[in-house]
């Protein structure tokens, strides 16, 4: 079985945050290779010092990650991405501020070779209720919302408390499948949209996330040694009373074969785990540290287990 290249869109109305939070993904990348389509590069100015080449419709950044735009023809764009022979291990896909993420979700559902990873979508804490409302605009604001995994709900800096959460309560309607991730400056770990970054083929793999400043996130390691029902452990990973916000893992299927398992949100998705994966099977879960129920998922060993 062919390892799909997971895939992320970025969504979200104009000047919510997308652009700066995929060049903070860039810098906390980890050693993961990115790929990033955008709908042209006047709408994501990569930050200069990420840049090492840039020709007519690709950038190369440093790192191994590459960016390029696909214009009105994203299927196109995204089988000539795969098609272009170079590794990459997850791929970030910028939405347009009118576009749905349902649309492209159908599209990449229809690529071989691509598994769609997560609908992170991103609204301006001052600005959201204003644009939802908004007789031109409203509906396509609320659509891209309700099409969310996890809402990345910017610029918190600039209300009050109180109106974070009252915004909160109401995007929870809005959105009621989503996790609501408060932020500045679309600041939030890299993990909680790409996953765990695995150890290399020489050590044990074990999920571990990148050093970040953003307060308030805790991850737990959960190891198992037996095979599991991946399906069932990633609906059941998904349920919001376990306070998670991303898992991801390599697990022994029960086949005995390993398979990497996606959990963004309510989004569960099992796939074909790399040749390289050996040892017990092992995941990485993150989520607010205030939030988070660590008994119950610690309980989930045995329960998982076949």
């Amino acid at each position: 079985m062919t390892v799909s290249i997971p895939v992320s869109l970025i969504g979200g109305y104009l000047g919510a945050g997308k652009t700066t939070l995929v060049n903070s993904l860039l810098r906390h990348a980890g050693g993961r290779r990115l790929a990033v389509l955008v709908n042209e590069f006047g709408a994501l100015p990569i930050d200069a010092d990420l840049i090492a080449a840039r020709d007519d419709n690709l950038i190369s950044i440093s790192g191994g990650c590459i960016c390029c735009s696909f214009g009105s023809d994203l299927v196109a764009a995204l089988i000539d991405i795969r098609t272009r022979g170079q590794p990459i291990d997850h791929l970030l896909i910028e939405t347009s501020g009118v576009a749905l993420p349902g649309s492209i979700v159908q599209s990449i559902a229809l690529l071989p070779g691509l598994a769609i990873d997560g609908v992170i979508v991103l609204a301006d804490a001052e600005t959201v209720e204003e644009r939802a409302d908004d007789r031109y605009m409203g509906d396509t604001v609320r659509g891209q919302l309700a099409g969310a995994d996890i809402v990345v709900l910017n610029k918190v800096d600039l209300v009050s408390p109180e109106r974070v959460a009252a915004i909160s309560r109401w995007l929870a309607e809005i959105a009621p499948g989503a996790r609501i991730v408060p932020a500045e400056k679309a600041d939030i770990p890299a993990e909680i949209v790409l996953g765990g970054q695995p150890e290399p083929r020489s050590m044990a793999p074990r999920l571990q996330p990148s050093r970040h400043r953003t307060s308030g996130y805790e991850t737990l390691n959960l190891e198992l040694d037996s095979p599991v029902d991946a399906e069932k452990l990633g609906r059941i990973l998904a349920d919001p009373r376990l306070g998670l916000l991303r898992t991801k893992g390599f697990l022994r299927g029960s086949d005995g074969a390993f398979v990497t398992l996606h959990v963004v949100g309510q989004r569960s998705q099992v796939e074909p785990a790399p040749s390289w994966i050996e040892g017990p099977g092992r995941l990485i879960c993150i989520g607010f540290a205030a939030e988070m129920d660590r008994a119950a998922i610690e309980a989930l060993r045995p329960k998982a287990s076949l």
